[in-house]
């Protein structure tokens, strides 16, 4: 994957239209058995969704090369954001369980367990997560790099990462976190999977030390950046504009940074984290334009 000279919006339509691609390719049938569950297991995946941690996996692997990357490179970044999608979409179908948040309305359009059942949705999430990892090992790149990209890609869905803030999530319902106890568990539950998603770009593309470095900076920022402009949404945006429930923080009484700071303070923590993560990236000269712009769709999106 070659830097690109197109806008900005069309380069992010383009690269969700190829990861979709991909990951129609990937993924099992929706006729082979068992097949309701591989319909349900399509249904979670395709047809939907910015595919932001897919982006930045790719705006990761071209800002690491002032070159054309290998077809070996390409193959790989395809495979590391698919599987970022995968790992994404089952943490969604899970979190949507009537046993978690149990929201009926993802993407505008049914949730896996309301479109199906419970059952399904819970086997369509267990299925997508080894599938995941199923991808990284398949990539053709050094082995060093693969067992890396593994790593990363574990820790950050884990107990240590995503599935550890979603414990600390539930677990908060109606409490008064901290400005820091809030924002340990934003990083893990949310922030986690972005960083991870430009880490990957930077491991397959065979990053060195100190553009890694850069990468982690700006990760950090915009992946805390993302979950606080999702508080911000949750009570701006309808559910037209937004495609789930909004307003189902303040109903449940879950701490956000809306809740936390109040909405103007919300929206002014985004800006800072945003400067943060464009002043990380300045090591990395032009080729980091993507991810610059990805920056600025993640903070000033309105939906």
């Amino acid at each position: 994957m070659t830097p690109s000279t197109q806008p900005f919006a069309q380069w992010l339509v383009d690269r969700a239209r190829h990861v979709e691609a991909v990951l129609d390719e990937q993924m099992p049938g929706a006729d082979d058995g068992p097949a309701r569950l591989h319909d349900a297991m399509r249904y979670a995946v395709l047809g939907g969704g910015k595919r932001v941690r897919a982006a930045l996996v790719y705006a990761a692997g071209v800002a690491c090369h002032a070159q054309a990357p290998s077809k070996a490179v390409d193959s790989s970044l395809d495979r590391a954001a698919c599987a970022v999608e995968l790992i994404h979409a089952y943490s969604l179908v899970h979190d949507d369980l009537p046993c978690m948040d149990n929201d009926v309305l993802r993407r505008g359009q049914p949730t896996v367990h309301v479109k199906y059942d419970e059952a399904t949705a819970m086997l369509a999430g267990d299925a997508l997560q080894p599938l995941a990892f199923e991808l990284l090992a398949e990539m053709p790149i050094a082995p060093a790099l693969v067992v890396q990209a593994i790593q990363l890609l574990a820790r950050a869905s884990g107990s240590q990462g995503m599935a550890g803030g979603q414990a600390i999530d539930l677990q908060s319902v109606g409490s008064a976190l901290s400005r820091d106890e809030l924002q340990t568990m934003h990083s893990m539950k949310t922030g986690a999977m972005l960083e991870a998603s430009v880490a990957l770009g930077g491991v397959v593309a065979g990053a060195s030390s100190a553009t890694r470095d850069a990468l982690e900076g700006y990760a950090q920022a915009m992946g805390l950046a993302f979950q606080v402009v999702d508080d911000i949404l949750d009570v701006t945006a309808d559910s037209a504009s937004l495609g789930k429930t909004p307003g189902k923080d303040a109903a449940e009484n879950k701490p956000t940074y809306v809740s936390l700071l109040g909405l103007e303070a919300a929206r002014e923590f985004a800006e800072a984290l945003r400067q943060a993560a464009l002043e990380s990236l300045a090591p990395l000269g032009p080729q980091a334009l993507r991810l610059r712009e990805l920056a600025d769709f993640i903070v000033l999106r309105d939906r």
